[in-house]
């Protein structure tokens, strides 16, 4: 059942761990022995699993490099593994007996919160402490609150809309099913393969641009007037 929190499934103490930490415990275990297994067997003359994922880190790169080209070395592990990691975890909804991560809101805020604090990470490491938070006293200090507004709420807005639209996705389906049978899984199978892409595809593609205009805000406020502002 898709509900805000779960109820834990194994506690010690005061402390219980919920069906949604065990499952993302689980995949991240998967994607650790695939990873692994697929970079000791590194050839030359690639096979057909190299080849795809080789495939994948180029599509990734590629997406990257769109939006901060200077930084695409730098943020692939971040952003790599975040959209890797919500593919999987969008999708593990549909093996049964398995629940998806994301279709429970304290997995999405977890995932918003990351988000969050990697944005000010990539900022202040790539600018310097003083120079980034600069940037929220420019061009003037009575911008401050509302700055400060506006990354809470991105970042609210971030957990809740996938969050939202996952476990939306999973009642409409289950009520399709209820209506209609099972005269039409393939349908819905389709459609949950592909809205849990999207998702997965739209959360990392906005990681990735918070991410992107904290590498670049001091370089823009720092540009002259007229002057085209260089992305990085």
């Amino acid at each position: 059942m898709d509900t805000l929190t779960t109820s834990p499934v194994i506690e010690f103490g005061p402390v219980g761990i919920g069906v949604t930490v065990l499952t993302t415990w689980g995949i991240m275990l998967v994607l650790w022995i695939a990873s692994f297994q697929l970079c000791r067997n590194l050839r030359s003359d690639p096979s057909s699993l190299q080849a795809m994922t080789e495939g994948i880190i180029v599509a990734i790169e590629d997406a990257i490099a769109e939006v901060a080209p200077r930084h695409v070395r730098e943020l692939l592990p971040f952003i790599g593994s975040l959209w890797i990691y919500l593919v999987v975890a969008n999708l593990i909804g549909l093996v049964p007996g398995l629940e998806s991560p994301t279709q429970d809101l304290s997995a999405t805020a977890a995932l918003a919160i990351l988000v969050f604090l990697a944005t000010h990470w990539f900022g202040i490491r790539s600018q310097g402490l003083a120079k980034y938070l600069h940037h929220y006293v420019t061009p003037s200090p009575i911008l401050l609150p509302f700055t400060i507004i506006s990354e809470i709420t991105r970042t609210l807005a971030l957990a809740v809309r996938l969050f939202g639209n996952m476990m939306s996705l999973e009642m409409a389906a289950l009520l399709i099913l209820v209506v209609a049978g099972f005269l039409v899984p393939v349908p819905i199978l389709m459609l949950h393969v592909i809205e849990a892409l999207v998702q997965a595809y739209i959360f990392g593609m906005l990681a990735l641009l918070y991410i992107a205009g904290s590498l670049q805000s001091q370089q823009v406020r720092q540009a002259e007037p007229g002057e085209p502002h260089e992305s990085k």
